[in-house]
């Protein structure tokens, strides 16, 4: 059969090292702390407006509002402090200025990327549709975080992202001791003045304290038609992994939840996005080689699994696992995979589930639907392509991927051909 006609938008997101948000940074010693105050509780009240003067000059246009950040971290370190007596606002913002610090989200990778609808469809184009982009945005130290990005599918299948503010804000912290549910480890809330560009998950509890990794956002619709976007994502501490779950309605309020059961380890939990049955559906993979699928009456809890897809042809020899929720289509449930095959060459491929039965293949490519080509094979890990998930749009799968861990764009895919394609190759193989 030709090909499947895989075209390629001329969309690069590349990381850029000016997008920073502010943290604190506070020395672990309590004497260094001390001793850095008192500092600047010697100085004269002049000399510390001049050089408050000086930090809000030099640092002032890059955040949305320095002063209350610096004021948070003040208040991180005043327990520590050599004195009771009151301060005025230029030294207390001049003492917190001494513990923060700017962090370059994206500035070695954006990458790994998902899509999904977006909750607010006002203002789509006429026949189009207004999507979110979630991005593994990796700086210094290499802890990844989750960035986002909107924008705009046309009626003639065009791509367009909305331009980048420049700001990025990291939101208001919830600690779970509010919510009467245990698996709330926090909750956090973004004004509805930022724009979603200007939005970061960064981590906050301590088993996710070295990245929040490859966030699979999937639009989850009930059965009274109520929709609700879960994320799986996998948390790292630098020395183990756990799977955790994201809850929104939004994109301003989230919910970071655990998992339960024996089947939450590993990576690449990819939640389906309906019930099938009276049950959630996930795919994933423990065991690093194969697809598994596994059904659960709570999608907090996962324990039993079954292999649905191992390895065949050789581009995927040495493992396979999803890129993404599966899809809903008329034909069954389209699942994009990725094979690991010689010189760990990542690919994407496709399967095909039957939509009332998931674990029956009925379909499966036999070639990549998409390899790293010409620059796309240069980068920090090189030779791969990866997604997190995708959309239908029509008739057009919407497919954004990563590029070697750098950088990120979006493909479409004429779903018919697809289809056909992995009926096709089944059918011979």
């Amino acid at each position: 059969m030709m090909p499947i006609n895989v075209r390629r938008h001329p969309i690069s997101l590349l990381p850029e090292c000016e997008r920073v948000i502010l943290r604190s940074f506070v020395p672990s010693d309590p004497s260094h702390v001390v001793s850095t105050a008192n500092r600047v509780l010697r100085l004269e009240e002049n000399d510390v407006v001049r050089a408050l003067e000086a930090v809000v000059e030099e640092f002032g246009a890059r955040h949305r509002d320095l002063e209350s950040t610096l004021l948070a971290n003040y208040d991180r370190v005043s327990a520590h402090l050599p004195t009771d007596a009151p301060l005025t606002r230029a030294r207390r913002l001049l003492i917190g200025a001494h513990f923060s610090g700017e962090y370059s989200l994206e500035a070695a990778a954006l990458f790994n990327p998902s899509m999904v609808l977006h909750p607010d469809q006002s203002g789509a184009p006429d026949g189009g549709a207004r999507f979110i982009l979630s991005l593994r945005s990796v700086g210094e130290g290499h802890i990844s975080s989750i960035e986002f990005r909107s924008g705009t599918i046309d009626a003639n299948g065009e791509i367009h992202i909305d331009a980048t503010s420049g700001f990025v804000t990291t939101p208001e912290i919830e600690p779970n001791a509010r919510y009467k549910r245990k698996k709330v480890v926090y909750a956090i809330d973004f004004s509805p003045t930022l724009a979603m560009d200007e939005r970061v998950i960064f981590p906050v509890s301590s088993n996710e304290s070295n990245g929040i990794e490859d966030a699979r956002f999937v639009r989850f619709v009930e059965r009274d038609g109520s929709a609700l976007y879960y994320a799986t994502y996998t948390a790292y501490n630098g020395h183990a992994i756990s799977p955790q779950l994201i809850e929104t309605r939004d994109f301003l309020h989230f919910r970071i939840l655990t998992l339960s059961g024996s089947a939450v380890q590993n990576k690449g939990m990819a939640l389906f996005p309906r019930r099938v049955g009276d049950q959630y559906a996930m795919l994933s993979r423990q065991d690093n080689e194969n697809i598994l699928i596994m059904f659960s009456d709570d999608p907090h809890s996962w324990s039993e699994t079954q292999v649905v897809l191992r390895p065949a042809a050789l581009w995927e020899s040495m493992k396979i696992g999803n890129c993404g929720s599966p899809i809903e289509t008329e034909a069954g449930w389209l699942v994009i995979t990725h094979g690991v095959g010689p010189m760990r060459k990542y690919c994407l491929g496709a399967a095909l589930l039957d939509l009332e039965n998931p674990t029956k293949v009925i379909g499966r490519l036999n070639d990549p639907l998409l390899t790293a080509e010409g620059s796309e094979r240069e980068g920090y890990v090189p030779n791969v392509v990866y997604s997190c998930g995708s959309l239908l749009h029509g008739r057009n799968l919407i497919l954004p991927y990563a590029m070697s861990d750098r950088t990120t764009s979006i493909a479409t895919v004429p779903l018919d051909d697809l289809l056909t394609r992995l009926l096709h190759d089944t059918a011979t193989a």
